[in-house]
């Protein structure tokens, strides 16, 4: 969203002039894909939710610093990233042992039904789901950095000006790391293709 519509540039005149219920509404407009984000940041549902409420509070709070030079999208997600990143500095510096727990609750359990021919084989839905999970690994293994732009650009939608503007770094660092983060997903898929380990 480069330029904001006029409703949401009057909401957001609004909420400047500290009318909540319009600061409520922009909250309603962004929520859903600033927990999106962070969630996929975070790994952590709860931890997602945290920080997406914190990032409100700290819209909140700065609101009357937003200039409108960069996108309310943009800005909102600069917060985010901010957040994000000091989460997993506490969380690396924290030496957690957690014990393994393999819950089998979320495998599905069924009866024996008859193959229907116009949905995808069993083989099928199985090999997507595998592949789906090889690339939320690899974007889990990414560096903050790489995985940052990943998620801007490729789930949110964001362009390399936004993204640049966000992070506060070149539009050629982004373009960098966003090679750099497919090139090592591209290697994962590759290797779960020829059905090896590296």
């Amino acid at each position: 969203m480069d330029t904001p519509s006029w409703a949401e540039a009057t909401l957001i005149a609004r909420a400047q002039a500290q009318d909540d219920t319009a600061f409520d509404q922009i909250v309603r407009l962004y929520a859903d894909r600033i927990y999106n984000y962070v969630r996929r940041m975070v790994g952590n549902p709860q931890d997602a939710e945290d920080i997406t409420q914190e990032v409100f509070i700290r819209a909140y709070q700065g609101l009357s610093q937003f200039d409108g030079r960069a996108s309310f999208s943009t800005w909102l997600f600069r917060i985010a990233t901010n957040l994000c990143i000091d989460h997993k500095r506490r969380q690396s510096r924290r030496v957690q042992t957690v014990p393994y727990h393999h819950d089998d609750t979320d495998e599905e359990e069924g009866d024996w039904e008859f193959p229907d021919t116009s949905q995808p084989s069993a083989l099928e839905q199985l090999l997507t789901k595998e592949l789906h999970e090889v690339v939320e690994r690899a974007i889990e293994a990414l560096s903050p950095k790489l995985k940052t732009v990943l998620l801007l650009y490729d789930v949110e939608g964001l362009s390399y000006e936004q993204i640049a503007d966000a992070l506060g770094i070149p539009m050629g660092t982004v373009k960098s790391r966003l090679f750099a983060a497919r090139e090592q997903i591209r290697k994962q898929v590759e290797v779960y293709l020829r059905g090896g380990t590296e």
